[in-house]
Parts: structure tokens; sequence; C-alpha cells
């Protein structure tokens, strides 16, 4: 896989030992986060959940989480400051991954979900502390840092194959040991160095109203495409554990989406930068859309890989490009502005895995069907978004 090769010690082009150590700690947090998700479909089953709660979960799970980055990103934007946000982001996101190993019935289980999403508030000053550092590759820096997350996704969820089949380590020890490893994501960023931002005095909702029409329309098209696209894998693993009777091919489906979304996360963020975004957001919208029809005409296992994959590109082609538009169309408000875009998509993700959960409990073609219709309308939308 071709990261870039680059020496952490030079600072051309922005910070790049940022990028790095911001992804050291994206790593180490996803090994646990990742340990986690797999096991949330099931977990959920074995506490009496069904498909409604299944879809309230992923849809708070993402949701929630890019509710409160509004918080984060004004924050950083009035104080001037990014690393304490990133800091204690982390460490309570780890804090309550301990606390979801206790849970005794779907409704805590989904309520301490959602509250290990509150240390999301850090990815908004992130993102606006490695777009600030990198102005001419943001798409390949925040390439680089997702692709960090996802590589630690891909090593956690192996180590939940490895002690939930080999060693038969039961879910709720499987949950203490992947909260122990994303305390160890706190460390890289004790070493990031940041540069103080003059603070912005503007009060939150006065920033809100000062953004153009061109940032608030890609909001909408991004927020209207995550009421579609809410965290939709949950469901995804529950179609491969139905169809092949077995837990461990449902987690390495799982590896199998995040591999692809790994491969690809850096070269669409680099094609981005030399083409533009919105051609890969297009291509992106468009080939969610077909692996949404694809989930009608399924018959084999091989058929069902292949959707992991096309998934994965999804994920790998529409990350970066959604980001790189947010920063272009943002001024020297990118907390507050990253801060808002994850709040639209959040409320859509919270409205799109209830009303999904909802039409799974009544049938998952018509589930399918409806995420179908909404990629086809995403894409007419993004057609009109203007990245610059």
């Amino acid at each position: 896989m071709d990261l870039t090769i680059i020496d952490v010690r030079q600072k051309k082009d922005g910070n790049v030992r940022n990028v790095w150590l911001l992804g050291s700690s994206s790593f180490l947090n996803d090994v646990g986060a990742e340990m986690i998700v797999p096991l949330i479909p099931f977990y959920i089953l074995s506490l009496g959940g069904g498909g409604i709660s299944l879809g309230l979960v992923s849809g708070l799970r993402e949701g929630l989480s890019s509710i409160f980055k509004i918080f984060g990103g004004y924050f950083s934007d009035k104080t001037g400051r990014r690393k304490p946000y990133i800091f204690f982001g982390y460490l309570i996101s780890s804090i309550f991954k301990f606390l979801i190993g206790i849970a005794t019935s779907w409704q805590t289980l989904v309520a301490f979900v959602s509250l290990e999403r509150f240390g999301k508030f850090r990815d908004a000053p992130r993102d606006a502390l490695i777009a600030s550092d990198g102005k001419k590759h943001k798409g390949r820096d925040f390439g680089i840092t997702q692709t960090m997350d996802v590589l630690g996704g891909i090593l956690g969820t192996i180590l939940v194959l490895i002690l939930f089949w080999k060693f038969s380590v039961g879910i709720r020890n499987i949950i203490y040991i992947a909260a122990a490893i994303s305390f160890l994501s706190v460390i890289p960023i004790l070493f990031v160095r940041e540069k103080k931002t003059k603070p912005i005095k503007k009060g939150l909702f006065r920033e809100v109203e000062g953004f153009g029409w061109k940032l608030k329309y890609f909001i909408f098209v991004s927020s209207f495409f995550s009421f579609a696209n809410f965290g939709l894998y949950l469901f995804l693993l529950l179609i491969v554990q139905e169809f092949t009777g077995s837990l461990v091919m449902a987690f390495l489906f799982y590896i199998i989406f995040n591999v692809a979304y790994a491969i690809f996360l850096v070269p669409f963020g680099k094609l981005s930068d030399k083409i533009g975004s919105k051609k890969i957001l297009l291509f992106g919208y468009l080939l969610f859309f077909l692996t949404m029809t694809g989930l009608f005409f399924f018959e084999n296992i091989w058929h069902l890989g292949i959707i992991f994959v096309l998934y994965g590109l999804v994920s790998a082609m529409t990350y970066s490009s959604h980001r790189k538009i947010v920063s272009n169309l943002s001024d020297n408000m990118k907390g507050t502005v990253f801060g808002a875009f994850y709040t639209a998509i959040g409320i859509a993700a919270i409205l799109g895995g209830i009303v999904a959960g909802a039409l799974w409990n009544a049938s998952h073609d018509l589930m399918f069907g409806y995420l179908a219709v909404l990629a086809f309308i995403s894409v007419a939308l993004v057609y009109f978004v203007r990245e610059k």
C-alpha cells in the first residue's frame, strides 16, 4: 500500500510529523474501538434487542459522535487551541469503552455506546489542525490519518477473531481488553506540536450564520447521503451471519471491508488533490447506489464478498473528499465549520438509522431498496456542489 514516503523531519507542505502522530493515536484508539464494533450487533441480540434497537445504536453511534464535534470545533476556535480537545477526547472515549462491558440490557448498551462517542468532539479540532498544517496536500494528509485509523480497525478485528474463535474469550472480556488498548492513544498526542491560532470571538450561532451558500449546500448534500449511509455495516454483518450461520465469517467480512477501505484511502485522497474532490465524491455516491442495488441480487458468499469490497471503496472515496471540500469552503473558522458539518451528518445518521431499523424489521429487501433510492437522489444532488 502506498502511504507516500515522507521524512517525518521535513516540514514541507505542512507539519507531516503531526499527521503521523495524530494518525498513531487514531490507530491505537481504533484497535480498541474495532474490537468492540463487530460484537455490537450480536451483543444487542443477546440482550434482547432487535432491528429497531440495532438501527438506533447504529444511528446514535455515528450520529451523536458527529453532533458532539461542533462543540469541540467551536471551543478550539474560540480558545485558539486544538491539542487539549484532542487529548481529552481520546481519554473520555477510552473510559466509556470500559463501561460498555458492564451493560446488562440493550438500553444500557445503547446508552454507553452513545456516551463513548462523546469523545469524538476531538475530531473537528484534529481535522482543523491537519487542514491548517497541510495546505497543499489536504487530501493526502486526511487520507494518511484515516488510513492509520482503518489499519488499527483491521488489527482490532483480527484480534477479536483470534480471542473469540481461538481462545474462546467472552464478549465482555474482549471489551475490557479493547478499552485497555485504547488508553494508549493519548500518548502520541503529548508529542504533537501546535501553533496557537488567533482566537475567534464570534458566538457559535453567528459563526454558523456566516457560512457561505456553497458550504451550506454541501453540508445539506452530505447530510442527505448520511441519512442513507448511517453506519450500515452493522446490518451488513447481520446479513453475513444470517447467510452463513457463522459469527466468525461476519468478523472475516468486516476485515475485508476494512482492508479495502485502508488500501484505497490514500490513493483516492491524492487523486482528489489532482482532479478535484467533487469527481471522486460523485463516483463514490454512484458506487454506493450500485452496492445497495447489489444486495437484491447476491446468491452466494462470493457475491457478498464483492459487496463488502465495494462498500469499502465507497468509504474510501467519500471520506477525504467530504473533508477536503469542507476545508476548501471554510475560512479561518475551520474548527467550527468541521464541527457543524459533523453535527449535520450526525443528526441525519441518527434519523436514518431509526427509519432503516424499522424497515429492516419489516423486510431486509425493503430497507435496501429504500437506501438505493436515497443513494440515487444523492448522486443527483452532488452534481450541483461547488468545491471552491
